[in-house]
């Protein structure tokens, strides 16, 4: 098989490199080149992650047969919607006009589950000056990457008018409510063409799954770094 892959050009100060028919399968380099070389080792690397979280894939192909299939290039609007403002428009891609199916929900809500245990995993057992501490340099504690993460997919989902309203304070109440709220809108959208734009960039649930997906895991990553920055981790 061939994996199919957007490009978004200029996110989070470099490329990202998004595998269309697996969310939550993504590279990232500082320049184009660079994440273009990590897409087989990413691949390779989310097929081990499924397999450790015991999510079964039907017969996933060779890494480095890989396409780019659609190209967009970040760019920033201001209020009037005029470029060059502070507002950053993320990827859209046709890919993202797709329908969800009730086989793309149900392997989203497994890879939803997986980053979500890593994420508990990640935290679990630390003290709260632990949790709290920033570190120079960063913007948040690892408390602060939790929330930041619930925020993130409560935005996704009010992009698609199913925003959580007045979440809990308690940092993994707010999460698992903002996640109930995204399995529950997910499988209400199978099948649903829902395309809306947004401060003046398109969503769909496609989108809402693609970003949710990549958001958490990437975090997962995030809350690593933080851990072996402290000494809490090898």
């Amino acid at each position: 098989m061939t994996y199919r892959v957007g490009l978004e050009r200029g996110a989070e100060g470099g490329h990202i490199a998004w595998v269309l028919d697996y969310p939550g399968c993504f590279a990232f380099g500082h320049t184009e080149r660079e994440v273009l070389d990590r897409i087989p080792e990413a691949i390779r690397d989310y097929f081990a992650w499924l397999g450790a979280h015991g999510i079964p894939v039907a017969g996933p192909g060779v890494p480095e047969d890989f396409r780019v299939v659609e190209i967009f290039e970040v760019y920033t609007i201001n209020e009037r919607f005029e470029r060059g403002g502070p507002y950053e428009v993320n990827a859209w891609f046709l890919d993202d006009w797709r329908p969800l199916t009730e086989e793309d929900v149900e392997f989203g809500l497994q890879v939803l589950a997986a980053s979500r245990a890593d994420l508990r995993a990640a935290v679990e057992g630390l003290p709260d000056p632990v949790l709290d501490a920033v570190l120079p340099g960063q913007r948040w504690s690892m408390r602060g990457v939790l929330r930041h993460v619930a925020h993130g997919e409560n935005g996704y989902l009010s992009r698609l008018g199913r925003a959580v309203k007045d979440p809990p304070a308690e940092i993994w109440a707010h999460l698992e409510q903002v996640r109930r709220a995204l399995e529950q809108a997910l499988q209400d959208w199978v099948g649903q063409s829902i395309v809306v734009g947004v401060v003046g960039e398109f969503w769909s649930p496609r989108k809402v799954l693609r970003r949710a997906a990549w958001h958490e895991r990437d975090h997962v990553a995030h809350l690593h770094q933080l851990r072996r920055a402290m000494g809490w981790e090898k």
